[in-house]
């Protein structure tokens, strides 16, 4: 038979039609995307004509079953070119990326929509068959059931057209947003050339500031947005004009010119409204939050409110003290720009401690291999890099993992640690293969970071912040790697917003531990651990300003259902200004009339639904890793049977039952939401 040929390229050479793990990144190409996509946008819409055609029985293995793996060669293709995007950009995949949006997304939106295979889902779900299934099985059966209507199924053919144009509408809307924040944020750079400018910057930093510049071919040295950069010098330094500068630009990201993100946003939430009141929804927030833990968007704002009101009386404490010693620097009035650098100050006088004084014991290398160690122990597993598999850039690496005891092989995964021009910014764990342990397929995903680089005289040296990151990205990769649910659309991470924060938040706690810091945390030069004074006095440190960091989470979820509940995208009032006046009330100091922080707020633009609506998942998972973790820490953090039960109740779970079912399973009663405040030392007396 004649090999088949798209757009003159050899079908059977194209990477992405080919579901293989390890993936061979360095075979892709942006020339492949646009053949690939096509031919099997093709395919999957005759495996949906199929699964409907009355000619297939009314089964749950030849309909339900079907449907959950029937899109999984687009899932895979999508989900590896989605990454790409994200990760090593060209002006040529992203020409690419953007021009099969619009039919991947309507292909997507087609499938509820579609009559016949509608019509096969309930018949399945009205059948004897259906009483008759197993607990996972039964789950799936009604999730997708419920999962048709609330996406348009029982609409008329009207309103199903209405549907797919939102849906293609906020696909490209998100898109472009994404992106115009990426470009915005590699537009700006900041060269000093007078070192005393540096004043207060610590060596770490202005060691990357020169690197940065001499990648650019500058002298002197850059500072940038990304995050190592700009975190560096908005806390330590001492410049308050370039400090102001920095804050200015990071908070007016895609405000203006070709990248202004303002209208976009306003739309984005039109869209969103407009999808939720087509299926009879009060707003978005009912409708993405009804089969989340939350439900509504009313008790998610319930609960946000709740902690709130706890905590307002120790933010406020904080802001007078945080003023007090503004003034005590000669700083009559302390702006946004001033809270980080001031608040580090005032860690030094109380605790005597600097965070930079931790950084020489977090090595990355080290770290990273630490933690490895630790959760093999907690959760029967094992971590092994595998040299020499094909990543996306030079740094990216990969690993398999391993059941400890049959050494059994659950999955594997690729580590990108670094920030880029070609990245977008932040921490993410992704899946791209979700595998079938009853079928021996292992699950594969990859974790992302924009972390502080090497330089030529030091290898990477991290905060403890970025610690804390790669324990929480870890997690979520974990959930997806030893995952042992049968039904891929109720597997790993693909469950509730906000219970998917637990898995991953609740490894941030080995980090605090003693315990855990031994196995990694040690001097990259002598080997040492930190100093018994040294870790006192971080202990010391940790709930320091707890209560800001918790009212800016809160403030964040507050703007975020607030825009998706009240807001009227079509009243004509300015959503900046909107938004600026709500996260006001959570900040310690006024904020200046041009505050634009939501014009580069990825977490609530950057997809169709991502954390829209869903932002206060956060701190709702923060509430059970919270509670979650004192099991461990009566049991014992290293205990093999307490981790063994977590693996089995939690991890390997995924969404097969509901997960309130899922807490009480590992913890035996319902999450107490005091083990969160009195963690961060927010409790009454």
């Amino acid at each position: 038979m004649p090999e088949q040929v798209l757009d003159h390229q050899p079908v059977t050479s194209n990477p992405l039609l080919s579901e293989r793990s390890p993936i061979p990144f360095n075979a892709i190409r942006a020339e492949h995307v646009k053949p690939a996509i096509k031919l099997l946008l093709e395919q999957m819409r005759q495996r949906i004509d199929d699964l409907g055609s009355p000619q297939m029985p009314r089964t749950y293995q030849d309909v339900l079953l079907a449907l959950d793996s029937a899109t999984e060669p687009l899932d895979f293709a999508m989900a590896v070119v989605r990454h790409l995007e994200s990760v090593a950009t060209t002006p040529e995949l992203r020409a690419v990326y953007n021009e099969i949006q619009e039919p991947v997304s309507m292909f997507y939106t087609s499938i509820p929509l579609h009559e016949q295979l509608w019509a096969a889902v309930k018949a399945v779900a009205e059948s004897a068959e259906a009483g008759e299934l197993a607990p996972v099985h039964a789950r799936y059966l009604k999730k997708t059931v419920s999962g048709f209507r609330r996406a348009g199924a029982d609409l008329d053919a009207e309103g199903k057209k209405k549907l797919e144009e939102i849906d293609v509408a906020l696909t490209k809307a998100t898109t472009k947003f994404a992106e115009n924040v990426l470009d915005a944020t590699n537009a700006f750079e900041l060269v000093i050339t007078d070192e005393k400018q540096l004043a207060g910057l610590p060596e770490s930093a202005r060691m990357m500031a020169r690197e940065s510049a001499k990648s650019k071919n500058r002298e002197g040295w850059r500072l940038t947005l990304q995050a190592p950069s700009y975190l560096a010098a908005m806390t330590y330094l001492d410049d308050r004009i370039i400090r102001q500068q920095l804050w200015d630009a990071s908070n007016s990201r895609a405000t203006s010119g070709d990248l202004d993100n303002r209208g976009l946003i306003t739309e984005i939430l039109r869209l969103r409204r407009a999808k939720a009141r087509l299926l009879v929804y009060q707003d978005f927030a009912d409708l993405v939050l009804e089969e989340r833990m939350a439900h509504t968007g009313q008790s998610a704002q319930d609960f946000v409110e709740d902690l709130r009101r706890k905590t307002e009386v120790f933010f406020e404490r904080e802001n007078r003290s945080l003023a007090e010693l503004g003034r005590d620097l000669r700083y009559e009035t302390v702006h946004p720009w001033d809270v980080a650098y001031l608040a580090e100050k005032q860690r030094l006088a109380l605790y005597q401690f600097d965070e930079e004084e931790l950084r020489p014991y977090f090595e990355l290398d080290r770290v990273v291999a630490g933690m490895f160690d630790i959760f093999s122990r907690v959760l029967n597993i094992q971590v092994l890099e595998e040299p020499g598999v094909p990543g996306w850039d030079p740094a990216v690496k990969y690993y398999r993992v391993q059941d400890g005891s049959s050494g059994q092989l659950l999955g594997g995964f690729y580590t990108d640690w670094f920030p880029r021009e070609n990245k977008r910014g932040g921490a993410w764990m992704d899946s791209l293969i979700t595998g079938n342990p009853e079928e021996g397929q292992p699950h594969l995903g990859l974790i992302c970071g924009n972390l502080t680089p090497p330089t030529e005289e030091r290898p990477s040296l991290l905060t403890h912040h970025e610690v804390e990151t790669i324990f929480h990205e870890f997690g979520h990769l974990l959930h997806h790697v030893l995952s042992q649910v049968p039904v891929k659309s109720l597997a790993g991470t693909n469950v509730p917003w906000d219970f998917v924060e637990l898995p991953s938040q609740i490894m941030e706690n080995w980090c605090i531990e003693r315990e855990g810091l031994n196995t990694f945390a040690r001097h990259y030069q002598t080997g040492e651990p930190i100093p018994e004074e040294l870790f006192e006095k971080m202990k010391r440190a940790r709930t320091f300003r707890s209560a800001n960091m918790q009212m800016r989470q809160l403030g964040f979820a507050t703007v975020d259902l607030k825009l998706h509940r009240e807001y009227d995208p079509e009243s004509g009032r300015d959503v900046m200004a909107y938004a600026r006046d709500i996260l006001a009330q959570f900040t310690p100091t006024e904020l200046p009339p041009n505050y634009g922080m939501i014009a580069s707020f990825t977490h609530l633009f950057a997809s169709p639904v991502a954390y829209g609506a869903g932002y206060y998942s956060y701190k709702w998972s923060e509430v059970l890793d919270a509670d979650a973790f004192t099991r461990f820490l009566r049991e014992g953090i290293f205990n093999g049977d307490t981790g063994r039960d977590y693996r089995r109740n939690i991890l390997e779970r995924g969404d097969s039952a509901d997960p309130a079912e899922l807490y009480r399973d590992f913890m035996g009663r319902d999450p107490d939401t005091n083990a969160l405040l009195e963690r961060l030392g927010l409790k009454a007396a």
